[in-house]
């Protein structure tokens, strides 16, 4: 199960997000605008953790939790607003496509791994592709397989937030190259998956 399937029973603890942004005036696509500048810090803090110094990990790693977070309440506060509608999804997932690319690209520039960070974003963007292309052939959208974009965001932040104390090369890669390897197999293996299942449920 992925993290995504979780979002329905974490609802109450948005409440009072989602009521303060109303409170504000802040509407949902504004909150999506926001998390999606929260990716590209993140992506500038992972540069500068493997290139300045590792204590800006700890910084990046915050601000992909909080890309995460935000990206939850948007949806929520649309609800809260009755404003939902096709064109604030479609904003939406944009966002969060291009997000996971800058996040992606800002750790392969910091460790200078530009091939490993080919392979995960690819492997990211086909595994997004593959759960809303379900949708757009007659099936509901797909979130499961190994892993979907809320699992993903918590192992970046969780690695981002190791890669400061946890220096040094390990098998010729460092803790960040590493984490570019997962994303890139467990993002392929993930697509394919949400590949067969759709496959299997179309015939």
């Amino acid at each position: 199960m992925t993290l995504d399937q979780l979002r329905p029973y974490v609802s109450r603890f948005l409440d009072p997000f989602v009521e303060g942004f109303d409170r504000i005036g802040m509407t949902p696509d504004g909150v999506s605008v926001l998390a999606f500048g929260m990716a590209i810090l993140a992506a500038v803090a992972f540069v500068l953790g493997g290139r300045a110094d590792p204590i800006w990990y700890v910084g990046a790693a915050a601000l992909v939790f909080l890309n995460g977070w935000l990206d939850v309440i948007d949806g929520a506060l649309a609800r809260e607003q009755d404003v939902a509608s096709a064109g604030g999804d479609l904003l939406d997932h944009v966002l969060d496509r291009y997000a996971d690319i800058v996040i992606i690209g800002g750790l392969a520039a910091g460790v200078e791994s530009y091939f490993l960070g080919f392979l995960a974003v690819t492997g990211v963007v086909m595994t997004s592709y593959l759960g809303t292309q379900a949708q757009a052939v007659g099936l509901e959208r797909v979130y499961g397989g190994l892993v979907g974009r809320a699992d993903r965001l918590a192992i970046i932040g969780f690695v981002g937030f190791l890669a400061y104390p946890i220096e040094g090369t390990y098998g010729g890669l460092t803790l960040v190259g590493w984490l570019l390897v997962f994303l890139a197999v467990v993002g392929h293996l993930t697509a394919l998956q949400r590949f067969f299942y759709s496959w299997t449920a179309l015939e």
